[in-house]
């Protein structure tokens, strides 16, 4: 047995593939799995809600108006009577798409400028930065904020404003990443077979660049599922009657001594899937470390 490498690294067999040593790391780490787990159940949740539940979730029952959990409404419903599940779990694909397509617009955003910043270098890269700097130096809710009210609060503004507004922290990893690797042999030797500078930096630069951006991805949707709720409990995101967790704690307030379930029901989901997203991430970061790997290798 070797000297200083931790247990999980020494138990994988001589020879094992980089895809079997981020698996092994990744599934030893108890609360990542926790997160894929519960995240699992919320995905198949909202997916799936027209079979978990007979109710429209904008459909109005006055006679029913905020019922208590029960047979009949298991998480009870709102102040018009609608079932409080089939709202979560339709609102919980409204969020969770808002999540993931916003950062897919910011990993887009940050991913052509930190490698464009960071393969070129000098007066490009000082320039991409200061634009990023500058992005930065904004406070991201009041920005949404305004966004938002100009814009308008339809599904596609909500993306794009929060997209926009969330793809420096990508760019500066990208950048990082890029900066190092640029130096390599492998980078050299595609130069030598006649690649060309964009190849060069989106065919064999950028594969190697993806630990970091598949890490920053994730806890991204996490972000963008908090700034979503943020907008929609301010009344300035989805509105109603289409459900979100955002907007559903919002209509909540009015009733929350009166029938706490309408605004505990959506903070839990809330707080369940950005924990589970949070805890995914940290995962993803510990199995796609870089040094593991290269040791293993070795």
């Amino acid at each position: 047995m070797s000297v200083g490498k931790p247990e999980q690294e020494q138990n994988l067999p001589t020879g094992t593939s980089w895809i079997g040593i981020i698996l092994h790391r990744f599934f030893r780490h108890k609360m990542a799995l926790l997160g894929l787990g519960v995240m699992g159940l919320l995905t198949v949740g909202v997916l799936f809600a027209p079979y978990l539940t007979p109710y429209d979730p904008e459909e109005i029952d006055l006679d029913a108006m905020l019922a208590p959990p029960s047979l009949h409404h298991p998480l009870g419903t709102d102040e018009l009577g609608r079932d409080l599940l089939a709202r979560l779990l339709y609102g919980g694909r409204v969020s969770l798409q808002i999540g993931i397509l916003s950062m897919v617009v910011a990993l887009s955003i940050g991913t052509f400028i930190g490698a464009v910043a960071g393969y070129w270098g000098g007066t490009v890269d000082i320039l991409l930065m200061r634009l990023t700097d500058f992005f930065l130096a904004f406070p991201r809710i009041f920005v949404l904020i305004l966004f938002s009210s100009l814009l308008g609060p339809s599904l596609t503004n909500i993306i794009l404003v929060i997209g926009i507004l969330s793809w420096m922290g990508v760019a500066r990893l990208v950048r990082a990443s890029f900066l190092a690797l640029r130096e390599q042999q492998f980078v050299e030797a595609a130069f030598a077979i006649g690649a060309r500078n964009f190849r060069v930096m989106f065919k064999h630069i950028l594969p190697n660049a993806l630990s970091p951006i598949i890490v920053a991805a994730t806890l991204g949707v996490a972000d963008a599922v908090i700034a979503e709720s943020g907008l929609s409990f301010l009344g300035l995101g989805i509105q109603p009657p289409t459900a979100t967790w955002g907007n559903m704690l919002r209509n909540a307030l009015d009733q929350m001594f009166d029938a706490p379930w309408t605004g505990i029901f959506p903070g839990v989901m809330i707080f369940l899937a950005v924990l589970s997203i949070t805890y995914i991430g940290d995962g993803l970061r510990d199995a796609l470390d870089p040094r593991w790997i290269e040791k293993r290798k070795e």
